[in-house]
């Protein structure tokens, strides 16, 4: 085994990564509904008064307009024209919202490969929350998260997103989405609700006096002064799924989607035993002594942790709620300093987020390295240079839901945060649009498309991940193939210990390649450190997207990589090539895809 050069890694205590449509929101029944009845039963029922019809290749409709009028003439409508896609436009004669003996009668048709509605669409409208002009977060063209035109696709319906953190304290402009949750603080002194764990989430408060816990090595205390309670939960669970178009306050980003409150977090943060339980229940897992969730979360946000490496019980936590389905979001943290050190933002298998400022920068505080996957808008209350604790741009900060209680629950209010925490749950929130529109992704698949569809960050942030996430871009990419194609290899490929062993994909596609070309990787390997991975392109230039590193003791490789490959012809046979250059630990090539 690799004894040597291994090291004991000592976890620091677990803190709270804290402060430092538009269209009617319709439910979309459960089931999938066909193209014929969805615009009826969502109620939006949009009107249409054309068909567009797509025929089998290789039949007379598929290539004839005269064999395609008379198809369209036998069911006793007219052909109105051939669209570039090569389906066939219908007329019926009339604008309707309902045309379901015609549509049946096409997909009756053994010639036809599908049928739907010409949909007319109307300009997005913005929501009427009364807050909505300050969420600069999901619409400015900068920085901003082009959150608005993914809801004509999606809105987040059916699908539960976990917020572990410090529960929730009741706001009206959440209540609505709230499903049962838990508290899992074991904890009694520090719970302030008068015991340890129970079926109630309600957020006690996390105010702290100096010293409450503890000093630090050099003696100081900890906090350094009074703390006021954050309600951080609730301002992280009001940007994922805040009840929109209700004539008060915020729009969430899923607004359809539920929120179950998991608190974690009280008097001087959390316990890694207390949030792994959490991640664990959340995604259906069992809990000793705590009853079966009955809602098991599809999506799950961490806005927390600590400077320590990636520990064994977060690691299995996080992997059993991936093999459940459920895609976890972690906030980098808010040091200004590498990821790599940070946890479970350092851990395999989560999306790892990065914050950045209304002008499109990395926000001053934000962590940044090659574990961030994505950047998502995290805003900034203050200038970097400004007096810590002080609130001199509050217009930057991200707005969301809280309470104006100083230690225990006052009124509900709205307030702006910042903070890698207010970045996580925008991309959580997109997980959930995402997760809505196509309930069989699985989390590896959420987290590709999330990434193959950013677009570049405005200003600087170096290791910031793939680039600002786009939630129409990405909403629009399910189940569509990315520019280029997205070509994948899912056969087991056994790494050779102290070996060199490769994958291959064929591409048939024209032209360059991108210079923004992406690897998705999947390796499964018990100390990733020993492994150095290439893209070898078709003429046998290698790119180097992952160097060994005898530090890094964590299992698996699960990333997507970029790679400027502008310069290589597409065409050809690409390789992953995968070389294990330590001896003891053993592993496989689970799968990879490319995207040109």
């Amino acid at each position: 085994m690799n004894a040597l050069r291994r090291t004991c890694l000592c976890a620091a205590a677990v803190s709270a990564a804290v402060l430092s449509v538009v269209l009617p929101a319709t439910a979309t029944p459960s089931g999938q509904p066909d193209a014929t009845t969805s615009a009826a039963q969502s109620g939006t029922a949009r009107p249409f008064e054309r068909l567009i019809v797509g025929y089998k290749p290789g039949t007379a409709e598929a290539s004839s307009d005269s064999a395609a009028a008379d198809d369209a003439r036998a069911k006793g409508k007219t052909l109105n024209r051939r669209m570039s896609t090569g389906a066939a436009v219908v007329d019926l004669g009339g604008k309707t919202t309902s045309a379901d003996s015609v549509i049946q009668a096409f997909k009756n048709d053994p010639d036809v490969a599908y049928v739907e509605p010409d949909l007319l669409m109307q300009p997005f409208a913005d929501p009427n929350d009364t807050e909505y002009s300050r969420q600069w977060d999901l619409f400015e063209a900068t920085a901003g998260m082009n959150v608005p035109g993914a809801w004509s696709s999606s809105t987040g319906t059916g699908v539960t997103v976990a917020v572990i953190d410090t529960g929730y304290v009741a706001h009206s402009d959440v209540a609505p989405n709230v499903v049962a949750g838990y508290d899992f603080v074991s904890d009694a002194a520090r719970a302030r609700d008068g015991g340890g764990r129970d079926d109630n989430p309600a957020d006690a408060g996390d105010w702290m006096k100096r010293g409450d816990c503890g000093t630090d090595l050099l003696g100081n205390p900890i906090p350094a002064q009074d703390q006021d309670s954050s309600w951080h939960g609730t301002h992280v669970a009001g940007t994922i799924a805040a009840a929109t178009n209700n004539s008060k306050g915020i729009a969430g980003i899923a607004y359809n989607a539920k929120i179950q409150p998991l608190r974690v977090l009280a008097q001087c943060g959390g316990a890694t035993s207390d949030i792994a339980d959490a991640i664990n229940w959340a995604s259906g897992g069992t809990v000793s002594g705590v009853p079966a969730n009955a809602t098991p979360a599809r999506v799950i946000n961490m806005s927390l942790g600590g400077q320590a490496a990636c520990s064994s019980t977060y690691q299995n936590a996080i992997n059993a709620a991936v093999s459940r389905g459920t895609t976890v979001v972690v906030a980098a943290g808010n040091s200004n300093a590498d990821v790599a050190n940070f946890t479970p933002a350092n851990c395999n298998n989560v999306i790892t987020v990065a914050a950045l400022g209304r002008e499109g920068n990395k926000a001053f505080y934000s962590n940044y390295g090659a574990k961030i996957d994505v950047a998502a808008p995290g805003g900034e209350t203050r200038r970097g240079t400004d007096t810590p604790g002080t609130i001199t741009t509050p217009q930057n900060g991200i707005w969301s839901t809280l309470n104006n209680g100083a230690t225990t629950p006052g009124a509900e209010n709205y307030e702006p945060y910042q903070g890698t925490s207010m970045a996580a749950p925008h991309i959580a929130g997109l997980a959930a649009l995402v997760k809505a529109k196509d309930a069989s992704l699985t989390p590896a698949q959420i987290e590709t498309l999330i990434k193959n569809n950013t677009r570049p960050i405005p200003g600087t942030c170096n290791s910031c991940g793939t680039g600002l996430a786009d939630a129409a871009k990405t909403v629009a990419a399910v189940g569509t193939t990315p520019p280029g194609g997205a070509l994948e290899n899912t056969a087991d490929v056994t790494i050779v210990d102290r070996g060199t062993v490769s994958s291959t994909i064929a591409v048939t596609a024209s032209g360059n390649a991108s210079a923004a070309l992406k690897v998705g990787v999947d390796i499964k390997h018990t100390y990733r450190g020993d492994l150095v991975i290439d893209l070898v392109a078709p003429d046998g230039t290698a790119y180097r997207v992952k160097n060994s590193s005898t530090s890094d003791s964590a299992d698996d490789v699960l990333a997507t990589y970029t790679v400027n490959a502008s310069s290589e012809v597409a065409a050809g046979t690409w390789t992953l090539r995968v070389q294990d250059v330590y001896s003891g630990d053993t592993g496989y090539i689970d799968s990879w895809n490319l995207t040109l």
